[in-house]
């Protein structure tokens, strides 16, 4: 084969390989002839003209994301770093504004969401900093908007991902927090116990008054028992002196046995001779005698309010034991 026929192919291999080129899907290139922009191509297989066309430029038509930090000062003075996520698209029938306007479209859209930043924030405090971020991502959007649709820029969000103050504003903040959580906490736990105090008496006042019940309910038929033994004694023909010493001889000696019964008591010294029951006896009538004795004097005195209060004296101070009481 002769050399020419191989240098013949090779150039024509050169050639085609120079005229035929691809476009990435979600893409477009820039074609430029003898250094100046001749048109736009859009993805798939493509033609130009070897050594008179040239691919200037390329661009992703796809959605991009620019993160960016603002660090600035809020209304109280406190310097607090902003982060700004924005997400662009070029417009595909605005691709040579995107290729041709901007030399560098990440610095232009810093620039702007940099403006924006520093004139929004330092009209509020930090709390509404943090309350109020949706507000701040949509006056970026709307001022980069309006700036970058020109160039072929559509802008599709933005958002506020974080707020970060200085570290020392964050730890007091903590601290505040901490101490309002535990002024409720506080707060919570006076009302418990106030609420427990309050349920603790009402359940002891409910108790004394239930207990006050029953001792009177207890003392009620422990007396209607008494009244029924003494009348049943008065039938046998028994009086109700001798009654009412039986019954205290009764009882006295009852009371021994219960004491003896209980092992868990403690020792309790009483007498125990009948002559001591008969005593008791005597000190009780004595007692009753006397106090009937005062009622009378009251309603005589009512009576007879001119008899001097001598008169209504009692003769007889106590009342001696006759042979049946000693008895008993």
């Amino acid at each position: 084969m002769p050399i020419a026929l191989i240098i013949l192919v090779v150039l024509l291999g050169m050639i085609l390989l120079s005229t035929l080129f691809t476009v990435k899907q979600q893409t477009a290139v820039s074609i430029e002839r003898f250094q100046k922009f001749h048109s736009i191509r859009n993805s798939g297989l493509q033609m130009k003209i070897p050594f008179i066309d040239r691919i200037a430029a390329s661009i992703s038509l796809r959605i991009q994301q620019l993160d960016i930090i603002v660090e600035t000062k809020t209304l109280d003075n406190v310097f607090v770093k902003i982060k700004v996520s924005v997400q662009f698209v070029v417009l595909k029938d605005k691709v040579y504004e995107a290729i041709y306007s901007l030399e560098n479209p990440h610095e232009q859209i810093t620039s702007y969401v940099f403006d924006v930043v520093r004139a929004e924030i330092p009209k509020m405090k930090l709390d509404d900093v943090f309350v109020k971020k949706d507000d701040i991502a949509i006056a970026v959007k709307r001022e980069v908007q309006d700036a970058m649709s020109e160039y072929g820029f559509d802008i599709i969000k933005t958002l506020v991902t974080d707020i970060d103050p200085d570290a020392q504003v964050k730890s007091a903040m903590n601290r505040i927090n901490a101490a309002e959580r535990q002024k409720v906490a506080a707060q919570y736990e006076g009302d418990s116990q106030r609420i427990r105090i309050v349920e603790k008496a009402k359940a002891e006042a409910e108790s004394k008054r239930l207990q006050g019940q029953g001792i009177a309910d207890q003392r009620r038929e422990i007396a209607r028992g008494l009244v029924e033994s003494v009348d049943v004694l008065n039938k046998v023909g028994i009086s109700s002196q001798e009654a009412s010493a039986l019954i205290v001889v009764t009882q006295h000696y009852d009371t021994l046995q219960a004491v003896g019964q209980d092992t868990n008591s403690n020792l309790i010294l009483l007498p125990n001779s009948p002559q001591a029951a008969s005593d008791m006896l005597n000190n009780l009538i004595t007692s009753f005698v006397a106090s009937n004795q005062a009622a009378e004097l009251v309603k005589d005195s009512k009576k007879h309010p001119k008899k001097k209060s001598n008169d209504f004296l009692p003769r007889t101070g106590a009342v001696e034991n006759t042979e049946e009481d000693n008895e008993f």
